[in-house]
């Protein structure tokens, strides 16, 4: 069984969040909020266990 990784996981985190940050540039909030939907899908398949994802929606409403 795999177990969500909580700790720092990302070589660089800054540049990963300025990567994001521009991915909405120009984008209405409507825009944006359905990038938003349609990443967190992809990367919810990325993930594929059912038991990680149920995990990362626990900690995300903490």
């Amino acid at each position: 069984m795999a177990k969500l990784v909580t700790t720092r996981n990302l070589p660089d985190p800054d540049d990963v969040y300025a990567r994001l940050i521009a991915a909405h540039e120009g984008l209405s909030k409507d825009e944006s909020d359905a990038l938003n939907a349609r990443l967190i899908l992809v990367l919810l398949n990325h993930i594929g266990d059912p038991q990680v994802i149920d995990e990362a929606l626990e900690v995300a409403r903490r």
